[in-house]
């Protein structure tokens, strides 16, 4: 049965033809709208890709994604027109930014489905200082891409070599 699902991401022909592109593409939006990254890094990796250029494009994607909802957020009329985001998850990352302090929850906000996609939208919003934003980010997206590819790649192998 888990061999079945491991064949089957690794032959779905949507993550082998758009391969590294489409996992910037995905890392990119996952950061303001909630698409998981997981399903394309595992494809890339069983596919035999570099683990350090799935890391890579990963990173970059998420890093650019993290600006573009920060922008999103700062340009008030530009999140008025894309507001589709309820209006709960957005006070749940204001009350948890307040709580726990912006910089906590923008670093761990990759690792919170949905509310942590609003995060940095919010951070614009606040208008919150882009250098404290972009250290908080870019560390955060950084650490969780470490995680889940060389983690992944780690397990996707050990789970082959078991089913093998």
């Amino acid at each position: 049965m888990l061999g079945n699902v491991t064949n089957s991401i690794l032959h779905n022909t949507l993550f082998i033809k758009y391969g590294l592109l489409g996992l910037f593409f995905n890392g990119m939006f996952s950061s303001f709208i909630p698409i998981p990254t997981e399903a394309t890094i595992s494809a890339l990796l069983l596919g035999g890709v570099n683990p350090i250029n799935v890391f890579l494009v990963l990173t970059i994607g998420s890093i650019i994604g993290g600006y573009i909802a920060y922008y999103i957020g700062y340009n008030g009329r530009l999140l008025k027109k894309l507001r589709k985001t309820p209006e709960k998850y957005q006070q749940k990352s204001i009350g948890m930014m307040a709580k726990y302090g912006w910089v906590t929850i923008i670093f761990f906000s990759p690792w919170l489905p949905i509310v942590g996609d609003v995060v940095s939208i919010v951070a614009g919003t606040k208008k919150y200082n882009i250098v404290k934003y972009t250290i908080a980010m870019t560390t955060g997206k950084t650490v969780k891409a470490v995680a889940i590819v060389f983690l992944g790649f780690y397990f996707i192998h050990w789970l082959v070599s078991v089913l093998r």
